[in-house]
C-alpha cells in the first residue's frame, strides 16, 4: 500500500511539471498581436499596424471627417503599405501613404510622421470633386495618382471592417501583449501622443474631440465627445506597448494587458464618462 501511495505521488507530481511545462511553452508561443473583430470574422492585425490604423482613424476624427473617408484612407494605406511605416519605397516615395517630397507632400521626415502623412493624405482627399459617392478606388486614385488605380479596389471590404472596428463598434480592437514587469507607464507622454492625433483639447468647443485629458494618481483620464470615445479608447489600448500601458477602461468595458487574455472585458467598475489608462 505504501509503495502504490508513493507512485501515485510521483505521477501527480509528474503530471502536474508536465502541466506546467507545457503551460510555459504554451505561453511562449503566443507572440503579441492585435485583431479587429472576434471569432471566425476575426481579422489579424500586426502590432506594427495597430497604431497606425488608430491614428489613422484618430486623424480623421479631428478633422471631422465622415466613415467613408476613413474607409478610403485604409484602402489607400493598404495598398500602398499594408498599414506600416516604411523609410522607403518607388523613388523617394515614404511613409504609410507612400508619398514623394519631390511631388510636393513635405519632408521625408514630416512623412515618415503617420499623423503628418495622414493629414495630408485627408486634406488632399476632402479636395477631390463628390469623394464621398465615387468608389473608393477612384478617391483614392484622385489623391496618390497612382501607376494603377484599380487596385486600391481589392481593400474595400477589409477598409470598412477596419473602419467601424476601430470607430464605431464598441470594443471591437485588442490587442495582447507582456507588460515589463515593474515598468512605470509614461502617462504624460500617452496624453501628449493623444493630442498630437486627435487635437487640443477643448471643453468649450463642440468640434474638439478631446474634451479634456489630465493625469494623476489614478492614471490618465480623457474626457472625450462620445461619438469618438471608442477611436481614442482603440488609440490608447493600440499603443499601450509604446507608452507602457496596462488597463484601458472606457463605457463599462475594460482592456488588460496580457498575453492570456485577449478581449475587452465587461466591468461594472468600468469608466462610462470617461476614458482612463494606466
Amino acid at each position: 500500500m505504501v509503495v502504490l501511495v508513493v507512485l501515485a505521488l510521483i505521477c501527480g507530481g509528474l503530471a502536474y511539471a508536465g502541466f506546467r511545462i507545457y503551460k510555459s511553452v504554451s505561453t511562449a508561443l503566443i507572440v503579441p498581436g492585435c485583431q479587429a473583430g472576434s471569432g471566425t470574422s476575426a481579422l489579424p492585425v500586426d502590432p506594427d499596424q495597430a497604431p497606425i490604423a488608430a491614428t489613422v482613424a484618430g486623424v480623421a476624427a479631428r478633422m471631422g471627417l465622415p466613415l467613408r473617408a476613413l474607409e478610403i484612407g485604409y484602402a489607400t494605406a493598404l495598398q500602398e503599405s499594408k498599414l506600416t511605416n516604411p523609410t522607403y519605397g518607388d523613388r523617394d516615395s515614404v511613409g504609410v501613404f507612400q508619398q514623394r517630397p519631390s511631388e510636393g507632400w513635405g519632408t521625408a521626415a514630416e512623412l515618415e510622421n503617420p499623423e503628418y502623412a495622414t493629414t495630408a493624405f485627408f486634406s488632399a482627399l476632402v479636395k477631390v470633386p463628390n469623394y464621398l459617392n465615387i468608389p473608393i478606388d477612384q478617391a483614392a486614385q484622385d489623391v496618390q495618382h497612382s501607376a494603377d488605380g484599380s487596385a486600391y479596389s481589392q481593400w474595400d471590404d477589409t477598409a470598412e471592417f477596419l473602419a467601424t472596428s476601430y470607430v464605431t463598434t464598441p470594443h471591437a480592437v485588442t490587442c495582447w501583449y507582456t507588460p515589463a514587469a515593474h515598468a512605470k507607464a509614461s502617462l504624460a507622454s500617452a496624453g501628449t501622443g493623444l493630442v498630437d492625433v486627435f487635437g487640443p483639447t477643448g471643453s468649450a468647443s463642440a468640434g474638439a474631440v478631446l474634451q479634456s485629458v489630465s493625469s494623476g494618481r489614478s492614471g490618465l483620464e480623457v474626457q472625450v465627445r462620445p461619438q469618438n470615445g471608442w477611436a481614442v479608447a482603440n488609440w490608447l489600448m493600440s499603443n499601450a506597448s509604446t507608452y507602457g500601458l496596462t488597463k484601458v477602461s472606457y463605457d463599462g468595458w475594460e482592456w488588460s494587458a496580457s498575453l492570456t487574455e485577449t478581449s475587452w472585458q465587461a466591468t461594472p467598475s468600468g469608466s462610462t464618462g470617461s476614458i482612463l489608462a494606466s
